[in-house]
């Protein structure tokens, strides 16, 4: 399990709102007011996602392997790679929202060499990839238990990550061909080249995190093979041994032929069975039947075991996948946007209670204080983000008989000498809020 503390709040943005509320800070009309406030809140950044969700969804179109629209005209090369680029930024930035961690390099290259549920030897192909991003959430042990010979079970300790999202873009067609070519053999893709892959999958142990790439080769581990290979030598050496008068024979009607007579004198075989055809001919059908039958039957057993490799990575895959492609981002921008809205509305919340003025440090260790006494979780909270939101979003306060022109837009927080905060009263900020709401759309020339 990593020590590195995240900063995802595992609770819903209603559970976050009612705990506030509960915490009996707000009293009378604020308590709505409050509850307004968190609802035109939550209504403003849902329009913001959405557009952030549009903006990608329209670059995507033609990387999307699943897509089944069409574009009315082919982009340019520079028109491909801005929307490449627009797909690839809007992902690091709704998953930084979601507070998702980029998984490291040396994570997935531990993960090809040492396993942990399903024994299997893999590799994976990076030079098959233009880009490739891996973001995780949620570093968890998990206690299971493994059979071992069939009858022993094993107690073992896993890493599990969570969530794992992957973004795979996959080189050209040009890339394949020339690799099939300089390996001469023929490659049977799963995959398009040129287009981008997502994928989104739950409760992933860290070292087979290997297995979600769709351009991975298994085979079986030294010790399978092992135990695959030495019983199949036992198996042969019994029947080499009752084969070998056969071999002598075909061997010594072999030598006749070539008039090796010397050799053959040195091979005690009966000559009169080799000068008459049918001994041969038998001897050279149980020869092949038997040697053909026992490979075989190795040959099966070796695609039984290939069978149920492949059977175990498709049900880790399939019972753990959350969303492929299009619909990732989709997935994404919906807990990116719960994010976002909780930790505003926790910063706002203690700063609207708050008895003295707080410093972004203070305010950090206070709201992580008290999630560890509400929610018993120790969190490491991320104070600079909804900061940067609240004092981003300005707007108008407007009384009745004011004059809308000559009133100046002011910021939901704003900062002190000293670095203290501070924030609008409730009232306030739900009209600055109605306001932005209001001018959301200027479609009207105003």
């Amino acid at each position: 399990m990593s020590d590195i503390r995240e900063s995802f709040i595992p609770f819903r943005r209603t559970d976050i709102i009612n705990l506030c509320l509960e915490d009996g800070k707000l009293q009378g009309k604020d308590v709505k007011l409050f509850q307004e406030f968190c609802d035109i809140l939550t209504a403003f950044f849902h329009f913001r996602f959405h557009y952030t969700l549009e903006t990608i969804k329209d670059s995507y179109t033609v990387f999307n392997p699943n897509s089944d629209v069409k574009t009315l005209q082919e982009p340019s090369l520079e028109q491909y790679e801005a929307m490449e680029n627009k797909v690839i930024e809007g992902f690091k930035y709704i998953l930084e929202r979601a507070n998702y961690i980029q998984l490291s390099d040396d994570i997935i290259q531990k993960s090809l060499q040492e396993k942990s549920l399903i024994n299997l030897q893999t590799d994976v192909d990076f030079d098959d990839f233009d880009q490739f991003y891996c973001y995780y959430r949620g570093d968890i042990d998990e206690h299971i238990t493994i059979k071992k010979f069939q009858f022993f079970k094993q107690k073992k300790v896993i890493d599990i990550l969570e969530r794992v999202v992957l973004l795979i873009k996959f080189k050209g067609q040009g890339h394949f061909q020339a690799k099939a070519k300089k390996n001469k053999q023929h490659q049977d893709l799963n995959f398009t080249p040129g287009k981008m892959y997502l994928y989104f999958y739950k409760n992933i142990p860290k070292l087979d995190l290997d297995l979600l790439f769709p351009n991975i080769k298994t085979s079986m581990t030294w010790k399978d093979k092992l135990l695959f290979g030495v019983p199949a030598i036992g198996a042969a050496i019994p029947l080499i041994l009752r084969a070998i008068p056969n071999i002598l024979l075909i061997i010594v009607a072999i030598l006749l032929v070539l008039r090796a007579d010397s050799i053959v004198q040195s091979i005690e075989v009966d000559k009169e069975k080799v000068r008459d055809i049918m001994p041969i001919l038998v001897a050279t059908l149980s020869l092949t039947m038997t040697l053909g039958g026992f490979a075989f039957k190795q040959y099966t057993k070796y695609k039984s075991k290939e069978i149920k490799f492949q059977k175990e990575v498709s049900d880790t895959l399939f019972f753990k996948n959350l969303a492929n492609n299009a619909s990732v981002f989709q997935a994404l921008v919906d807990i990116a946007e719960e994010e976002e809205c909780k930790e505003i509305i926790l910063v706002y919340y203690h700063l609207l209670t708050s008895q003295e003025k707080l410093t972004p440090e203070k305010l950090d260790q206070k709201i992580e204080q008290w999630m560890m006494e509400k929610l018993g979780i120790h969190i490491d909270f991320d104070i600079h983000g909804p900061l940067k939101n609240l004092e981003k979003i300005k707007g108008k306060i407007v009384y009745e008989n004011d004059n809308e022109d000559d009133i100046k837009e002011v910021s939901l927080l704003s900062y002190e000498q000293k670095e203290t905060i501070n924030i609008l009263s409730l009232e306030q900020s739900k009209m600055v809020l109605d306001y932005v709401w209001d001018n959301a759309f200027a479609y009207n020339g105003c």
